[in-house]
């Protein structure tokens, strides 16, 4: 492998794909689309829904291959380091697997590769180095505020993008007041002063399932937490982000 492209396909909407990236998938000789287990066969159902519409060479090889699960018995950063680990070799084997010698090689991620994605840091495993290049897409914060319609910032605000773990471990950001939480499976604004905070949540953000609430936290907490908890139950998987903003 002599080029290695990471693609951001944005949160779920076809039509988020750039024509950059479109042009992008058709200079592959192959495409990576990980597995993530039966619950989550959505995802890779996607990524094959926008290979079909995008992909004009039917020489063109698209591979699946099942991604490995992080253990998160032990310390947190050393699990996901082996997970790295791991993941870097599941996408050697998968090229390996390939009947011909691959020049190009595409991986469709998720949102965007820049934002709260590992996919840079795995690549950066891999041996021999290949070339990489990183095609933006459109990220889950802008799907969420575009959602919503309301700006990231107040006028001339900072605003920080950080995680549940975060805001449980250390509670709210200094300097701002304003922050867009990802990656937040515990629903950690719970741990916060909810009549302090305004929260625009969202979930599948761009599918036809899409999830929207937003209000004072003290009001719509309670309601985010259980429609939360319904759509994991019935699709199997979730993704969601949200934004709150402290009161004046």
């Amino acid at each position: 492998m002599e080029h290695l492209f990471l693609i951001g396909i944005g949160t779920g909407n076809p039509e988020h794909v750039t024509g950059e990236a479109r042009r992008t998938l058709r200079e592959a000789d192959l495409i990576l689309i990980p597995r993530k287990g039966p619950d989550k066969a959505d995802l890779a159902d996607l990524r094959q829904q926008i290979c079909a519409e995008v992909l004009d060479d039917p020489a063109t090889v698209i591979r699946e291959f099942d991604l490995p699960v992080r253990d998160a018995s032990g310390d947190y950063r050393k699990g996901v380091d082996d997970w790295h680990d791991a993941i870097a070799m599941a996408w050697a084997e998968a090229i390996a697997r390939h009947e011909k010698p691959v020049h190009r090689v595409a991986l469709l991620i998720w949102g965007d590769p820049s934002l709260y994605d590992s996919s840079l840091r795995i690549a950066a495993r891999l041996t021999p180095q290949p070339m990489i290049r990183v095609i933006p897409g459109i990220t889950a914060m802008q799907a969420l505020t575009a959602a919503h319609a309301i700006p990231v910032n107040d006028i001339g605000a900072p605003f920080i993008v950080t995680t549940g773990r975060q805001i449980r471990d250390h509670g709210w950001p200094a300097g701002t007041d304003t922050a867009i939480v990802m990656l937040d499976g515990q629903c950690s604004f719970q741990s916060l002063p909810a009549k302090d905070f305004d929260i625009w949540w969202g979930a599948y953000l761009g599918m036809k399932e899409e999830l929207l609430i937003r209000g004072p936290l003290d009001i719509v907490a309670n309601e985010i937490v259980a429609r939360r908890a319904e759509a994991r139950a019935e699709h199997g998987w979730i993704m969601d982000i949200y934004l709150l903003r402290r009161r004046s």
